[in-house]
């Protein structure tokens, strides 16, 4: 065999080993969420391995740079140490990409999404990966990542790699080598001639969301959402239109024919006690379209209240859900506000505005507040008191997250029996978030997350105790509670987390201090958690204007829309129609069209990229 045939070769055969490492990564993927593919048809699910073919070559000529190097060294230079030198970065590439997709093994259940930048800010605090994964399961990862490293090595080793020894330098062979190949790794790795280069959107098929994601190369993607992320610093990536023309849209939005606003408080100056619940989708909650029995107590609550039943999250994470709720700020897909506290600081703050008012103030949370960056954030809330995890007495038992709910929330009534009035109190669940570490059996009740349905009707009972014992207290009929999900979660339906149904949230404000005339009333519009602020204000007699992305539901004439984003999407909702967008790869996963308005769809998604495009401006203008 000549030099140049044996130099071909090894290249061949290390790009086909390649294209082996990515389906196994693959395969690993669909028997770990076997669960998750009982609807999807077989032809569609072999689809995969198809549709995968462009971006995992693009990501194996990227690979392929430095053993191409290696090979055209030896042609030139013989020296039995190259072939070792080609082998130690085989086994670190190996390393570094069965890490990205066993993490995605970790995640995936929660995030519906594959490892991006925003998710590496989490992996810098390798505690809160370890505590939000069961032990088993997080012992298991790691066995599969070393398992899957030495295997696909040691095949690598066997099958594939040619060990190049006693050949005679050739300049032709290695020149012709040497001029051949680089334009075949250019086009590779660019996706072919064609003017655009390949994108994510390359390996999109299926209308199943865990299809397209498993299809796109976890190596490539990770690489390229970080570079993006890089190169959007100081401007902004959602920029569609002119800034003028993008605002001019967002404020006709916004804009109310009138201020008619309802009075439902019985005192202006009421005590406010605030649950943000980790995680709870609408799917729990019977009055929002979900079975009957999860939550039997919400529903009592509700007729003593008001709901909003068509609240939609701001984001995926509860440090965007924070910051949407307290500071009336919206998710963006990139990035997080609170992960920078050189903006955040610069941010409208619920809390301070009833510390003016002289409320004592105070927030409790049984986990770690440094995830997410949230520690920094809430303390900028200025609360008077903060409470969290470490904070607990010694003698409270812990979970893998901290204290858990049957805690804390008997606590947290306890520590508000020591309020001076009026309060603001706020706590946070925790229990909702995975591993679901509650103090009893889970029961059989649904296929899909049946530990998370368990865990919300087990929180259910403890809210139950809370407001019979709260009842008993002297502050208890001058205080307004409030009820609403830092973002949503899979649930029993699993929706698609592009769509409106998998981000429709909760939000209840009841209590003895509503009029009797608005009791078990519903708020039907379209709204969003940036909401709270304008709407809990405005029943307070306070300013409302200086937050610019929140409305007052209560005013009839209020304009009904709601935005929210995904890990890498944007969604937007009106009751003309919906759709939701990926910008970076430039992909409609749906737009949906109410034919009885007169609205087209290309005004809807204007409507829905000025939003986004004004959002990403104001944070950049922080």
């Amino acid at each position: 065999m000549t030099i140049f045939k044996l130099l071909i070769k090894s290249f061949i055969k290390q790009i086909v080993f390649w294209f082996v490492i990515f389906d196994i990564s693959r395969i690993v993927f669909l028997i770990f969420f076997c669960g998750f593919l009982k609807n999807i048809d077989f032809i569609s699910i072999i689809g995969v391995f198809y549709f995968s073919l462009k971006l995992d070559f693009s990501a194996i000529c990227y690979i392929m740079i430095l053993p191409f190097l290696f090979l055209v060294i030896q042609s030139f230079y013989n020296k039995r140490w190259i072939n070792y030198l080609n082998l130690v970065y085989t086994f670190l590439i190996l390393i570094i990409y069965f890490l990205i997709t066993t993490s995605e093994l970790g995640i995936y259940s929660d995030w519906k999404s594959k490892l991006s930048y925003k998710a590496l800010a989490y992996l810098s605090h390798p505690d809160e990966v370890f505590n939000s994964v069961d032990t088993f399961r997080f012992v298991f990862l790691i066995a599969l990542l070393l398992i899957q490293i030495f295997i696909c090595f040691w095949i690598y080793r066997k099958y594939f790699y040619i060990f190049i020894i006693k050949i005679r330098k050739n300049l032709i062979s290695g020149m012709l080598f040497f001029i051949i190949l680089p334009p075949i790794l250019f086009i590779g790795l660019r996706g072919g001639t064609k003017e655009i280069p390949i994108c994510q959107g390359d390996a999109f098929y299926s209308r199943h969301e865990i299809l397209n994601t498993l299809s796109i190369n976890s190596a490539w993607n990770l690489i390229h959402n970080i570079i993006n992320n890089y190169n959007n610093i100081g401007k902004n990536p959602y920029k569609s239109f002119d800034d003028k023309y993008a605002l001019r849209v967002v404020e006709s939005i916004y804009k109310a024919e009138k201020d008619t606003s309802i009075k439902i408080l019985t005192n202006p100056r009421p005590n406010i006690v605030l649950f943000i619940l980790e995680g709870w989708s609408a799917d729990l909650i019977e009055s929002l379209g979900g079975d009957k029995g999860i939550t039997p107590f919400f529903h009592e609550l509700e007729k003593n209240g008001i709901l909003f039943t068509n609240m939609y999250s701001s984001g995926t994470r509860s440090q965007q859900g924070h910051a949407a709720i307290l500071s009336a700020f919206p998710a963006f897909p990139s990035n997080t506000i609170t992960n920078q506290p050189e903006k955040y600081k610069n941010l409208e703050y619920f809390t301070r505005d009833l510390i003016k008012q002289g409320y004592y103030t105070s927030y409790y949370f049984g986990g770690q507040l440094v995830y997410g960056n949230m520690k920094g954030y809430i303390y900028e809330n200025l609360f008077d008191k903060i409470y969290e995890g470490k904070d607990f007495p010694s003698d409270i038992p812990r979970g893998k997250l901290g204290v858990q709910d049957n805690f804390t929330i008997p606590f947290f009534l306890n520590e508000i029996n020591k309020n001076p009035q009026p309060f603001f109190s706020t706590l946070f669940t925790v229990s909702s978030h995975s591993p679901f570490d509650i103090n009893q059996p889970f029961k059989k009740i649904y296929e899909n997350e049946n530990n998370y349905v368990n865990t919300v009707m087990y929180i259910d009972r403890w809210f139950k105790d809370f407001f019979e014992n709260a009842s008993k207290q002297p502050w208890y009929n001058n205080t307004l509670f409030i009820l609403i999900s830092d973002h949503s979660h899979t649930s029993y339906r699993d929706h698609d987390i592009y769509g409106p149904e998998y981000n429709k949230i909760l939000m209840l404000i009841t209590g003895n201090v509503i009029k009797n005339e608005y009791k078990g009333a519903q708020c039907k519009k379209i709204a969003s958690q940036v909401d709270f602020a304008a709407t809990v204000l405005a029943q307070l007699g306070l300013e409302t204007k200086k937050y610019r992305w929140s409305k007052n539901l209560l005013n009839p004439y209020c304009p009904e829309f709601a935005y929210y984003s995904t890990y890498d999407a944007i969604g937007w909702i009106r009751p003309s129609g919906n759709f939701a967008y990926d910008k970076s790869i430039n992909h409609y996963f749906f737009t949906n069209i109410n034919d009885s308005t007169l609205i087209s769809r290309d005004s809807l998604i204007i409507e829905g990229k000025s939003y986004l495009q004004c959002v990403f401006k104001d944070f950049l203008d922080k």
